[in-house]
């Protein structure tokens, strides 16, 4: 049976509209249309800019409508949190304030003083950060935001985008999971957290879960892109959901870790893990399909290395991935290590002086040079994964984590899918590079009887594409090194 959808991928700097062919068990996918992103600050506030994404959405939409090819969906997922509010006309009312906008700044605190922040995870499940949905709202109301006024009803974005192709309103499951006011129990809005904001549950529509059929592409959208009457799914609507989605998994003891600026590690539950080490560790629960639970820790990724190109390049100096590969072969194993989620690198002026910074105040000799520098934050990654799954080890999970499935654009990085299985000691499968586009897919393809179950879908993933497996190597030479880590990150 074939299988033809278009899946739009959404991210904080590009976009992507893929045309994905499902054809006997096979999936193959092209990208027909990619853009740029990124956020417009207007007078000290930043925005994402809706229409600009919906204009490069329809670009990719008339693009595969022009290859007259029959397509049976389309999906969209994006980031998280950020929210569209939208008139009694069905007009929306203003730009989305971005997540990056630093105006939720010690508004949480605030917040903590209505409802406090112990109650706030119990209720919720959801780690804190200051951009979350609740304490947007909550600045917004506290600012006399007009368009919070006026709203009709509240979208989360993917549910906006979703609504400009069809007219049709939805709050899907993984994203409203974001947003740090759903009780994860019985999957609904917590009115009393929102109240507390000043907001009401009213605003939001029908809560739906990945795979619901939102509607139809509206008339003058399926003749201006060719496609005709496309049915348009609610998808896992947030990246990592449709990402969780794609984990070409064939035994329920794993985790993943879904790797790029941000690395997610965590397990697939089928239950809500909310407690007292939950909460201290800072874990969250955030919506998968099935209403399955992704418990998982934020840790920051490759924006360590990330930074330190961006100054290395303005010194002249710009490495290729191959020659950072070269570099850190050519350095000495083990000599520093850094936390990578120290608050100091969250957004340093200068990463390469912040690490050097962080080594000083922890007694760890100071990098001597990029190669040095390449190795220390490599090594620290892989050690930091092996800490978050110790943890998952022995407080959250009933049977050891067997394999680490690495997905996402991280999943190409060689060298780092070594030293992870080096440190952690778990078997990595890496792969798929492509899983947010993938899960949205396979979504699509179970919303149309192509697939039955989460099972049928990794299955199928698994048979399309190629993962790379690497074992554990010098288990005693990282042993000592795990230890060593573990006394600086505690100081």
């Amino acid at each position: 049976m074939s299988f033809t959808s278009i899946s739009i991928d959404l991210g904080a700097t590009s976009g992507r509209v893929v045309l994905a062919r499902l054809d006997n068990g096979r999936l193959e996918l092209e990208e027909v249309h990619r853009f740029a992103n990124g956020f417009s600050t207007i007078a000290g506030r930043t925005y994402c800019n809706l229409y600009y994404l919906f204009d490069e959405i329809r670009k990719g939409l008339k693009k595969v409508g022009s290859r007259d090819i029959e397509v049976s969906s389309i999906g969209i997922d994006t980031w998280g949190v950020d929210i569209v509010c939208i008139g009694k006309d069905g007009h929306i009312l203003s730009q989305p304030r971005a997540y990056r906008d630093h105006y939720t700044d010690g508004m949480m605190e605030e917040y903590f003083k209505i409802v406090p922040k112990d109650e706030v995870y119990r209720r919720t499940g959801i780690q804190f950060m200051n951009f979350n949905t609740l304490f947007q709202l909550f600045t917004l109301r506290r600012e006399g935001n007009s368009s919070l006024e006026a709203a009709d009803r509240v979208l989360f974005l993917p549910d906006a985008l979703s609504y400009l192709l069809t007219g049709k309103m939805v709050c899907e499951y993984t994203i409203l999971s974001t947003s740090q006011f759903l009780n994860p129990y019985d999957k609904k809005i917590d009115a009393g957290l929102l109240e507390a904001a000043g907001i009401s549950c009213d605003l939001f529509p029908e809560i739906v879960m990945p795979g619901h059929i939102v509607g139809t592409l509206t008339d003058d959208l399926a003749k201006e892109t060719g496609l005709g009457k496309v049915k348009v799914v609610a998808v896992a609507g947030h990246d990592t959901g449709s990402a969780v989605a794609a984990v070409p998994a064939t035994t329920k003891n794993f985790a993943y870790l879904s790797s790029g600026t941000w690395s997610l590690i965590g397990i697939e539950a089928y239950e809500p893990i909310i407690g007292e080490e939950s909460f201290k560790e800072n874990y969250t629960n955030e919506g998968g399909i099935d209403g399955t639970i992704r418990f998982l820790k934020n840790v920051t990724g490759m924006w360590l290395l990330e930074q330190c190109r961006v100054k290395w390049k303005e010194q002249g100096k710009d490495y290729s991935y191959p020659q950072i590969v070269e570099m850190m072969g050519q350095a000495k194993p083990f000599v520093s290590f850094v936390d990578p989620d120290d608050p100091s690198f969250a957004a340093p002026e200068d990463m390469e002086q912040a690490i050097k910074d962080y080594c000083r105040s922890h007694g760890e000799p100071v990098p001597e040079n990029d190669a040095a520098m390449v190795r220390c934050i490599f090594e620290s990654l892989a050690l930091k994964y092996r800490n978050v799954i110790d943890v998952l080890n022995s407080k959250f999970v009933k049977e050891p984590i067997e394999v680490l499935h690495i997905i996402g654009g991280g999943s190409k990085n060689a060298l780092l899918n070594q030293i992870t299985a080096n440190a952690t000691r778990l078997k990595v499968l890496a792969g798929p590079s492509e899983a947010t586009t993938i899960g949205n897919v396979m979504i699509q393809a179970r919303a149309a009887g192509i697939v039955n179950t989460k099972e049928d879908m990794r299955r199928l993933i698994g048979d399309s594409i190629s993962t790379e497996e690497y074992l554990p190597e010098d288990a005693a030479l990282w042993n000592e090194a795990y230890t060593r880590f573990k006394e600086i990150i505690s100081k």
